[in-house]
C-alpha cells in the first residue's frame, strides 16, 4: 500500500493535543488526549465530556469523526474504532485513512485556558476559572452554594481575560457537583464582534502556547 501525501499538522491530529471524538451511530461527542497519530491509526484516551460520557458503550466497529485544530482552523478526519482498552485510564485505536478536511460543524475552537470568572449567583457573586473556553461557551469550576443552576438557566458572565473584563450573556448547559464546587458547562449567546475577536484571540494563543510547551 502507497502511503498518501500527508501535511502532518492539518492531515492528523498531534499527539499531546487534544481532540473530540463524535462517536456517529451514539451521537456522543467526548474530549481526548492525543497519544499516539499515525497515517493510519490514531490512539486517544478519553478525558471528559457531558454528564453520563463514562458509562457509554463504544465497540470496535463503531464509526467515529475526529475534530481537532490543525494550523488556524478545525480539521475533521473520519475512522473506525478497531480497538478498546478498558481499565484505570481507557483507550480508544482508531483506524484512520487519508486527509483531514476542513470541519464544517457549528462549533467554535475551544482550549485548555484557566481565567478567572464571575456569575450573579443566588443575589451574591459566585466565583471560579475555567476548564476550557471558545468563542462559544466554556466549561469552569465554580465555588458554588446552595442549589446549583439548572441546565436552560440564563445567566451573565465576567471573564477576566488578558487584564480585561469581558462581560457575555450566556446560558447554562449543564452542572456537576463536585464536593464543594460546580463543574458547569455554559454557552454564550449574543457575542459582540469585538468580544468574539478577544476570546478567538485568547483560545489561539492558548493553542499555539500548548504546541510550543509539546515541541519543548
Amino acid at each position: 500500500m502507497t502511503d498518501p501525501i500527508l501535511d502532518r499538522y492539518i492531515d492528523r491530529p498531534e499527539e499531546s493535543a487534544s481532540a473530540d471524538v463524535t462517536v456517529i451511530s451514539r451521537g456522543l461527542t467526548i474530549t481526548a488526549h492525543v497519544e499516539v497519530s499515525d497515517t493510519y491509526l490514531v490512539v486517544v484516551r478519553p478525558t471528559g465530556g457531558a454528564p453520563g460520557w463514562e458509562s457509554a458503550e463504544i465497540r470496535p466497529g463503531d464509526a467515529v469523526e475526529l475534530y481537532w485544530v490543525g494550523g488556524q482552523e478545525e480539521r475533521t478526519l473520519g475512522g473506525t474504532v478497531s480497538q478498546v482498552e478498558d481499565g484505570s485510564e481507557r483507550r480508544w485505536h482508531l483506524t484512520v485513512s487519508g486527509q483531514a478536511e476542513r470541519s464544517q460543524r457549528r462549533k467554535a475552537v475551544r482550549a485548555q485556558v484557566a481565567v478567572p470568572v464571575i456569575i450573579p449567583w443566588a443575589g451574591a457573586q459566585m466565583t471560579g476559572r475555567t476548564v476550557d473556553l471558545s468563542e462559544g461557551g466554556m466549561r469552569a469550576l465554580m465555588d458554588g452554594w446552595g442549589l446549583p443552576p439548572e441546565s436552560g438557566t440564563p445567566t451573565q458572565v465576567s471573564l477576566d481575560l488578558d487584564d480585561a473584563l469581558l462581560h457575555l450573556h450566556g446560558e447554562i448547559v449543564w452542572t456537576t457537583i463536585r464536593g464543594a464546587q460546580w463543574l458547569l458547562a455554559m454557552k454564550f449567546t449574543e457575542v459582540p464582534e469585538k468580544a468574539g475577536d478577544a476570546l478567538r484571540r485568547r483560545v489561539f494563543q492558548a493553542l499555539r502556547d500548548e504546541r510550543a510547551k509539546t515541541a519543548g
